[in-house]
């Protein structure tokens, strides 16, 4: 059964079919999801989501995009929502320098740093959203891996010798639809040069959906073609692509499936 580490099945694009969806999973061939908060709000949903489904987990945090969001209050609140028994990891955090609208920098990064700090206080690991920031996010990392950190570098977008930087720090690369995309090359490099057992499979649904369904909504029922084509990358089984990975991710958030 294929493990799908990060999805977000509370977004408003799942809102007219999410129950008939989710309980197909099985069926599917999915057997476990973590469902990452973006948002405060999201928090509350995802583990929503956790509570009626015993497949389903919850990655509690705030996405870069919404920093502005926290504050010292807030932050103990995710403190509280992280000692859920459904609560895996925090996440999703990190830095996105791509729209000018976003928070500024200091601001993304001040949250960033601080919900690293509170990943580290409650022994959690940490699901990382990095975009247009791979000099910001490396030197925050390094710093935080010599603290303890377990991190997934979720949706992975740069180099693939920024990729092995990040596996000798102990970390996982989040790999999804991209991979089977005709200009996803980099990825398909990165795939190469890792080792499998530090690889992760995502969705990241409702987007980000692989080929042939690229631009339509995503679902973890796609999966089996990032499964396809990880195996042919890397001159292996299908089976085997779904044994390492599912293994990684129960090592990663720490659970048994």
């Amino acid at each position: 059964m294929i493990f799908d580490t990060h999805a977000h099945y509370d977004d408003h694009q799942f809102d007219d079919d999410r129950f008939s969806l989710i309980e197909s999973m099985a069926d599917g061939g999915i057997g476990a999801i973590v469902n990452n908060a973006a948002d405060l709000e999201s928090v509350t949903s995802s583990l929503e989501l956790a509570h009626k489904y015993d497949f389903i987990y919850a990655a509690v945090g705030v996405h870069p995009e919404n920093a502005d969001e926290l504050d010292d209050e807030k932050l103990e609140w995710l403190r509280d929502m992280s000692h859920d028994p459904k609560a895996v990891a925090i996440g999703e955090i990190g830095l996105d320098y791509h729209y000018p609208d976003n928070p500024d920098k200091e601001t993304q990064i001040k949250w960033f740093k601080r919900q690293l700090e509170l990943a580290i206080e409650e022994g959690l690991p940490v699901v990382v959203h990095s975009r247009d920031a791979a000099a910001d996010t490396m030197e925050i990392m390094k710093e935080a891996s010599g603290r303890g950190v377990v991190a997934d570098i979720h949706c992975y977008s740069y180099s693939p010798e920024q990729a092995l930087e990040y596996v000798k720090l102990g970390f996982y690369i989040g790999v999804g639809g991209v991979v089977t995309f005709k200009n996803g090359r980099k990825l398909k490099e990165t795939v190469e040069k890792i080792p499998l057992d530090r690889i992760l499979l995502e969705t990241d649904c409702p987007y980000m959906a692989p080929e042939p369904f690229r631009g339509q909504r995503n679902s973890s029922l796609y999966l089996p073609y990032v499964v396809k084509e990880i195996a042919r990358i890397k001159g292996v089984s299908e089976q085997e692509v779904i044994d390492v990975t599912t293994a990684n991710a129960k090592r990663f958030y720490r659970i048994e499936v």
